[in-house]
């Protein structure tokens, strides 16, 4: 199993979750976050004073799939979250040793 998890911008969460449904993703974890990279944040007028911006509102989303999934959700995310624009986000992918459904106690690929 892999876990992958990708940062994206929170505008493109819910066409990101349709195109994941749409593969047969049947659940994900999806958390608001504030972060920076390469655009180190940005700066904005309010009131006629500047102000800095240095963490940029993203959206974490936290996807266990089978191995044989992997690359077609990092794929389908990196496809549907792009925007060619700086701050588009990020993809990780990680191992998963072991998963278990609380409610049933079904194991690994039977929990996911």
């Amino acid at each position: 199993m892999k876990l992958i998890i990708a940062t994206i911008k929170p505008f493109k969460l819910e066409e990101v979750r349709e195109a994941l449904t749409g593969i047969g993703v049947r659940g994900m974890m999806v958390s608001e976050i504030k972060g920076f990279g390469a655009q180190s944040g940005h700066t904005e007028i309010y009131r006629g004073a500047e102000y800095a911006v240095n963490f940029v509102p993203k959206v974490k989303l936290e996807i266990v799939v089978q191995d044989s999934m992997a690359e077609q959700v990092v794929s389908t995310i990196a496809t549907t979250a792009k925007t060619d624009k700086i701050g588009d986000g990020k993809i990780f992918t990680l191992d998963v040793e072991a998963a278990m459904r609380v409610r049933t106690g079904e194991l690994n690929d039977d929990a996911i």
